[in-house]
């Protein structure tokens, strides 16, 4: 019997070109991928209402891995699967990490399948962009709060910041030390002087994540597209694990194939040229 395989790609810096894009040839060769029998999907540190708009003309099959393994959700469905909460003194510690190291997120509830957004100001100029490139979306709530602190409770699902490396760093290490919380703390691919932090449940991980969807659809292999040290865990759960030119050297040196970069539909092209 032929083995059921699921291909799972990171997003941006991967699937997407340096504009955040789905090329039109991206587009028409995954959907023709998928025509023929095949099973894609994606994980990625953006949120549903960011990822769907981006992948909008992709059939995409399977359920995908949002905010870097803290939710699985069904596009087609339009509704979460899974999600792994924070405790409410999980939560509210975090809040007062951020608040000690003078560190200001954006802290993401999910309540009755809404994602609500909570901020009270912007760590930096980056934030305010994307807060008002997003404010406006359909499903996509902004509240603004006085505290976070006293808005934390345990439907918090994730905590998220761009800044400087150095004003984040000092968060990232009490985070590290605490270790109530898993972490990722990487260089934006698209603003190489902007670094992000994002903070979830230990058990959220794009890992656990391949985990459930391999086990959730019946599927024998899984083969992965990556750039970036968040997609490490992704490669160690995975039996083939493909990165792009452009990947970081970690990335690199964990593949098993390295094919060409993100500004060529190389992962599209890849799924269609494949034996």
């Amino acid at each position: 019997m032929k083995n059921k395989e699921l291909f799972v790609t990171d997003l941006d810096g991967t699937f997407l070109n340096k504009k955040a894009q789905v090329t039109e040839k991206s587009r028409g060769l995954v959907n023709r991928f998928i025509e023929k029998g095949g099973y894609f999907t994606f994980a990625t540190a953006r949120t549903a209402s960011s990822a769907v708009m981006i992948l909008d003309g992709v059939n995409v099959n399977v359920p995908c891995i949002l905010m870097n393994g803290v939710s699985i959700y069904d596009i087609q469905r339009k509704c979460y699967i899974k999600n792994e909460y924070f405790s409410h003194s999980e939560a509210a510690r975090i809040t007062e990490i951020f608040r000690e190291s003078g560190v200001i997120p954006f802290m993401y509830r999910i309540d009755g399948g809404t994602l609500e957004t909570y901020y009270y100001g912007f760590q930096c100029h980056e934030m305010e962009e994307f807060f008002n490139m997003r404010d406006s979306l359909p499903g996509r709530p902004f509240i603004k709060c006085d505290s976070l602190s006293r808005a934390a409770d345990d439907k918090v699902v994730y905590f998220s910041v761009q800044g400087k490396q150095e004003d984040l760093q000092r968060t990232s290490d009490l985070l590290r030390k605490e270790d109530i919380a898993g972490h990722a703390f990487y260089r934006d691919v698209y603003n190489t002087g902007i670094w992000f932090l994002e903070v979830f449940s230990r058990n959220a991980s794009k890992s656990n994540g391949v985990r459930f969807i391999k086990e959730y659809g019946g599927f024998d292999k899984v083969t992965c597209f990556g750039d970036n040290l968040n997609d490490l865990p992704m490669f160690e759960v995975s039996d083939r694990k493909i990165a792009v030119q452009n990947a970081k050297d970690e990335i690199r040196s964990a593949a098993d194939i390295i094919i060409g970069d993100n500004e060529h539909d190389s992962v599209a092209v890849w799924l269609n040229e494949r034996k």
